[in-house]
């Protein structure tokens, strides 16, 4: 039983110095909003709301750093899902339509299937889960905001 115990101690003990050493890889943790570029001009004030409090922290130049994004590794995991989620999309950076993320059948697709916002993020952004007339509701609002080029 001993044994067990020194086992158990001695893993957890380099589960905490692995922790802390992971903290000196400097990926994920510099953090820059580039300046913004061009919104879509949006049907309404109520879509741009919707969008911005379930997309702007990984889809715009207006990211919201939290504290846990200065930890590692869950600041690798952030940086990459933002530079992921601009790559794709960025509200910040419209080019009425010019990339493939600006797509409104593709954003209605993303939304409906329940790919976005995705899961983890709601679980930390509770703001971010949508009702279904919200839902419906971000849909039409970008679907017509695309229309407006």
């Amino acid at each position: 039983m001993a044994t067990s115990s020194k086992i158990l101690a001695r893993s957890i003990m380099a589960g905490i110095v692995s922790l802390l050493l992971i903290q000196v890889v400097p990926y994920g943790r510099t953090y820059t909003n580039p300046a913004i570029i061009s919104e879509p001009s949006w049907d309404s004030s109520a879509t741009r709301a919707i969008v911005k409090r379930a997309c702007f922290d990984c889809h715009s130049n207006e990211t919201i750093w939290p504290w846990y994004s200065q930890v590692a590794p869950v600041s690798w995991l952030v940086r990459y899902d933002v530079d992921e989620g601009r790559s794709e999309l960025n509200f910040s950076d419209w080019k009425n339509g010019a990339r493939e993320g600006e797509r409104p059948d593709k954003i209605r697709k993303e939304i409906t299937k329940g790919e976005m916002p995705p899961f983890v993020f709601k679980l930390a952004h509770p703001e971010a889960r949508l009702s279904d007339a919200e839902k419906s509701q971000l849909i039409d609002g970008v679907n017509a905001t695309t229309l407006r080029r």
